[in-house]
């Protein structure tokens, strides 16, 4: 066991040693920026689930659309069935998740594109992992927050009654904490906003950071 250790320990060095990254010799995010004729940012809406991120997230990127922006939303459901099927609910499994997440969000914001994520991202420590990798001056961090009561009822797939019952585990909200991030850019109240007061409200903020 030992020596197999020690051989992966080996090949992986070998690996390292044979990468050379070619960043400096390619097209930068500048270059993609005036090509496209806007700022990239990666919008990041964290909150319950059920809080309304999703239905936010698609309502900027037809709203960006409509003037022109290139977006791509990422979504969690969605990275959940391709990109991290892979992965469970652990806690290393989730971090794992948000790493691969903010990864793939950087590539879109070398490519000058605006992404927009809707995620859960429960704790503070997932989201500054997953900012430190974007660079924090890059993300525009939006709290969908909404009381739990609201979210339930929400729940269209069950998902709150059978974590209640115990059939789903790690839950966050239920058995799992969920962390209000410390300073978001802005806060989203959806039960007291409607769909179009909320994304007026997330765009006063975003059309500034993405207009050339």
């Amino acid at each position: 066991m030992l020596e197999h250790s020690m051989l992966m320990k080996k090949e992986l060095i070998i690996m390292e040693d044979n990468l050379h990254p070619v960043f400096n010799k390619i097209l930068n995010r500048d270059d993609k920026e005036r090509l496209l004729n806007q700022r990239s940012k990666v919008v990041w809406l964290t909150g319950l689930s059920g809080s309304g991120k999703t239905t936010i997230a698609r309502n900027i990127e037809m709203e960006l659309n409509g003037m022109g922006f290139l977006t791509q939303v990422l979504d969690g459901d969605n990275i959940r069935i391709g990109l991290n099927k892979n992965l469970k609910f652990s806690e290393d499994d989730r971090s794992e998740n948000i790493r691969r997440i903010a990864e793939v969000s950087k590539l879109f914001l070398n490519c000058g594109i605006i992404c927009i994520n809707a995620f859960i991202t429960p704790t503070e420590k997932i989201r500054n992992q997953a900012f430190k990798i974007i660079g924090n001056s890059n993300v525009i961090e939006i709290f969908v927050n909404a009381p739990i009561e609201i979210c339930e009822q929400r729940d269209t797939k069950g998902l709150y009654e059978k974590a209640r019952k115990g059939l789903i585990i790690d839950f966050t909200g239920i058995d799992s904490p969920f962390e209000n991030p410390v300073n978001p850019n802005i806060e989203i109240r959806t039960n007291e906003l409607s769909v179009s007061e909320s994304l007026k409200k997330c765009l006063e903020v975003i059309l500034p950071e993405i207009t050339y």
